[in-house]
């Protein structure tokens, strides 16, 4: 351990552009057992680790680095998948420069270690050496239903079936995993990672039930009166509105929805074939990391052009640094320093340029950030054929929770005791995007997996 001054840090390997353009396959290799020891190698094991304490799943990182380091990896295994429920997706989709690897003692001028390329290996060896995560079986009588199979869901129902409780689980969609599955693009997320968890859940006793959407294909009442506890884990799906004049034209779309479509497109599904951009001049309105994923999936469906459009700069964007990077190596086209102000039309009713107006950033506001201003006289446009607004996401708010006494706040949020997970109506709990609002994958893990504690507590007590 230690070794941080003979041993630098390294990135995993990235596919080359040419190539991974072409096709939706991850872009990034897993690391494998040299390198994912001589990065751990490099860790100097903190008293007071910063990684861990910004790690909202508090991983066991130090100790882990430490097991792989020592090429204990059935160890590292262990202790990977005992406080996340699939580390393996985290290692590839967290934001680790503004977490984990963000706050790592090295960063301050030696280069952080690869934290999350790590973890991606610990799981993916282990997986291959023929370790998996372990699970009792069902040992009590108690049962719980999760609505929604995303990472909230997912981490719930990890954590029940853990405890040896019976979950059923109700998904709207055709396939599990929420965001994970229909949010998240093939090349930053292979879908077979996802299948394999929902598959290790299902041979732990969950009970996976597709298509089927409460409040219409099932009541809440149902559900309620034949389980002891229910977990709410729908997401927020609702696109944010700019509130622009021609933002409703009919080649304005929103960005989930083109993700869907293409991932729809990717599993050989439906999909609507309106989300072809194929030869044509694609804009993202937004700087967040969908904005990315828009982008970059354009490039691979053989955009003409394909353009970002953010009101500040790169440094203020708040999506992953790794993900801007990536689309710049695609080709993708940034415009910074740009709010956009109308969409104009055609006589057709067609979206063809953004008016927009230049910016630049004033002084600070209440939280330290600075405030962005617009510079009069700077009008322009923008040409484009299709316009993807990135702009997050709202709750999307179901009649049932109001039917049955679950307060939402003025946002739509679900409103839960923060200690327990626990909704305002007695057991029934809630986390991830319906309640914070659009965040990140490994949030929600935490909420499913607090409140599937909160869950085995009051039942098994």
């Amino acid at each position: 351990m230690r070794d941080f001054l003979a041993t630098e840090r390294i990135d995993p390997t990235k596919r080359l552009v040419v190539e991974r353009t072409k096709d939706f396959g991850e872009i990034y290799e897993v690391f494998n057992k040299h390198d994912a020891a001589s990065q751990s190698d490099r860790c100097i094991q903190c008293g007071d680790p910063f990684c861990l304490n910004k790690c909202p799943l508090h991983n066991y990182i130090p100790q882990w680095l430490k097991a792989v380091s020592e090429k204990d990896l059935e160890f590292a295994f262990k202790l990977s998948n005992e406080p996340s429920p699939f580390p393996e997706v985290m290692g590839r989709v967290c934001p680790h420069d503004r977490l984990c690897e963000g706050d790592c003692t090295l960063n301050d001028g030696h280069g952080a270690i690869t934290i999350g390329s790590v973890e991606t290996h610990i799981t993916e060896a282990g997986f291959k050496a023929g370790y998996k995560p372990e699970f009792p079986g069902i040992t009590t009588d108690k049962k719980v239903a999760v609505i929604g199979s995303g990472p909230a869901g997912l981490s719930a129902a990890t954590y029940l079936l853990r405890s040896g409780i019976a979950v059923t689980m109700y998904e709207k969609s055709d396939k599990a995993g929420g965001l994970l599955t229909y949010g998240i693009p093939n090349f930053k997320l292979d879908k077979k990672i996802v299948e394999r968890r929902v598959k290790l859940l299902e041979e732990a006793g969950l009970q996976l039930i597709l298509n089927c959407e409460v409040g219409n294909d099932i009541s809440f009442e149902e559900i309620a009166s034949n389980h002891d506890a229910m977990f709410i884990g729908v997401g927020a799906t609702k696109a944010k509105s700019a509130g622009l004049a021609g933002e409703n034209a009919s080649n304005v779309y929103a960005a989930m929805d083109y993700l869907t479509a293409i991932q729809r497109k990717q599993f050989k599904l439906s999909y609507d074939k309106k989300f072809d951009f194929k030869d044509l001049n694609v804009v993202v309105i937004g700087g967040g990391d969908t904005a990315m994923d828009c982008l970059r999936t354009a490039k691979r469906e053989g955009a003409r052009s394909v353009t970002c459009l953010y009101r500040r700069d790169e440094k203020n964007m708040p999506g992953s640094k790794k993900e801007y990077k990536n689309a710049m190596e695609e080709g993708v086209d940034f415009t910074f320093f740009v709010a956009p102000k109308e969409i104009i039309l055609n006589e057709e009713g067609q979206a063809v340029a953004v008016e927009l107006v230049k910016t630049t950033l004033g002084a600070k506001d209440e939280s330290g950030r600075q405030r962005m201003e617009e510079v009069r006289g700077s009008e322009h446009r923008v040409n484009a054929d299709v316009i993807i607004m990135s702009l997050g996401f709202d709750p999307v708010v179901p009649p049932f929770l109001a039917e049955n006494g679950i307060e939402t706040n003025s946002w739509g949020g679900i409103i839960i005791d923060e200690q327990t997970h626990e909704t305002t109506t007695s057991g029934i709990y809630a986390g991830g995007d319906c309640y914070r609002g659009a965040d990140l994958v490994v949030t929600a893990a935490y909420d499913g997996r607090e409140a599937a504690r909160s869950i085995t507590q009051s039942l098994l007590k």
